[in-house]
């Protein structure tokens, strides 16, 4: 199987700080690779070091084939590598509409009629500037720009995390047309959204401790088990605090 990118031995420095210690990683085309770990671990330094925003000091990284390890971020970009960081990424003084009709390299079946369908919050304040959208609607937008350029590798960093419940069950048809097919990596701290991930790599203090599928990394009982068992307890435990009480019961859990 070909493996549209790899990265070998990256270790990556903020001033003085050491932050990525030989950070290494395989992807076939097509796969779905999930970043886990707890805040400052490395996952997004990972990201933004293939993106070529935080260049490697040391180790090389690799797409299709092509070193790319000191490239600038617009030739990565370039080779069809998408990128949806966490926060806004839009031209915030462009209208929703002026947004999507940005010039960008679309090759895909998207248009911005299709997107509009998908995301009808979008078409309602197609008018409005980038700058008077919620933080949800500015991801949105910014997934429907992904879409539009139709890039062969998809980087999602946090790309849900403005998002209530609600709104993110919405666009879930929307990610999963934009993964399919699609060589993807992918930052969430909500475990449901990355179940069906091909591999989950779990960072910590700049390095991968973990790797492994969803259920592979369950039976290994480490830290993926301890992470995912502490967030299932803190659903449990919201959905109790919402429960009603029993016909005569003087409490209500809060």
């Amino acid at each position: 199987m070909i493996s549209a990118l790899t990265a070998e031995g990256l270790h990556t420095y903020y001033g003085k700080s050491h932050i990525l210690h030989g950070v290494s990683l395989e992807v076939a085309e097509g796969k779905i690779t999930a970043l886990l770990g707890r805040n400052g671990a490395g996952k997004t330094t990972t990201l933004r070091s293939l993106m070529g925003l935080t260049p490697a000091r040391e180790g090389k990284i690799t797409i299709f084939g092509k070193d790319t390890t000191h490239w600038p971020t617009f030739r990565i970009a370039g080779q069809g590598v998408g990128y949806v960081p966490e926060g806004r990424r839009i031209f915030a003084n462009l209208s929703v509409e002026e947004n999507l009709k940005v010039p960008l390299e679309r090759s895909g079946p998207w248009t911005i009629a299709r997107i509009f369908k998908l995301f009808p919050r979008l078409e309602e304040r197609k008018l409005n500037r980038g700058r008077q959208l919620s933080g949800g609607e500015q991801e949105m937008l910014s997934i429907a720009r992904a879409l539009l350029k139709d890039a062969p590798i998809l980087i999602l960093d946090e790309a849900t995390s403005a998002l209530d419940t609600e709104a993110e069950r919405h666009i879930q048809a929307a990610l999963t047309e934009l993964v399919r097919n699609r060589t993807t990596f992918v930052i969430a701290h909500r475990l449901s959204t990355i179940r069906n991930a091909t591999r989950i790599l779990v960072f910590d203090s700049g390095r991968v401790i973990e790797s492994g599928t969803f259920d592979e990394l369950v039976a290994k009982g480490g830290r993926f088990a301890e992470l995912a068992r502490a967030q299932f307890m803190i659903q449990e435990s919201a959905r109790a605090s919402i429960a009603l009480p029993e016909t005569g019961s003087k409490a209500i859990k809060i």
